[in-house]
């Protein structure tokens, strides 16, 4: 198991390096990429996916991944909840099953302590983190995860811009990064 935590965290390691990396990358999250008018923008929707995370700052960050709380779910508890289980239980979407009515809008907001994403996907898919994909399950990423620009990754405290759907149906949204976080928005026929 440990020679495993470490090439688990070895592989994330690499990501975080290649991801913050200073040359601008399709994929690489940046904690500026959302702007106090992004977080005033989820005060102003209709209704808010908050976006949820239990990282411990210290043994995730010796593993080389940015998390901004000072206590949580170690990151080796994290891997082995993720081995067991193929998700990990305090990394979600709240609410999973949003319901909005014709011209409502929804954001989401960050409230864990890891950059995450808010991605609309036209199927659930892995992320852009190899080693997530493989633990739970996902091994093929959905394309749009594969399309990310900067302004998609949603640091601590951030949001994603409001969305106002303009027709009934349903909506998936997973996190590129930890892709078992997904959520459906349906908009009721008006």
């Amino acid at each position: 198991m440990q020679k495993f935590t470490l090439a688990v965290g070895g592989a994330l390691l690499a990501l975080a390096q290649t991801a913050c990396s200073d040359t601008p990358t399709p994929t690489s999250p940046t904690r500026g990429a959302r702007s106090a008018v992004a977080r005033a923008d989820a005060r102003t929707s209709d209704h808010v996916v908050s976006i949820h995370d239990a990282c411990d700052g210290p043994t995730f960050m010796a593993q080389g991944v940015d998390c901004s709380r000072t206590s949580g779910v170690m990151f080796s508890q994290f891997i082995a909840e993720l081995q067991a289980r193929g998700s990990v239980g305090a990394w979600h979407f709240a609410p999973t099953n949003l319901m909005l009515q014709p011209g409502q809008s929804f954001s989401a907001l960050n409230r864990g302590g890891e950059v995450h994403t808010f991605t609309e996907v036209a199927h659930f898919g892995g992320g852009i983190v190899p080693i997530l994909n493989q633990l739970s399950g996902n091994p093929t990423p959905a394309p749009e995860c594969l399309a990310l620009s900067p302004d998609d990754f949603i640091p601590p405290g951030g949001s994603s811009d409001s969305d106002t759907p303009d027709e009934a149906g349903t909506e998936l949204y997973q996190c590129c990064i930890h892709p078992w976080m997904r959520a459906m928005v349906t908009v009721k026929k008006g």
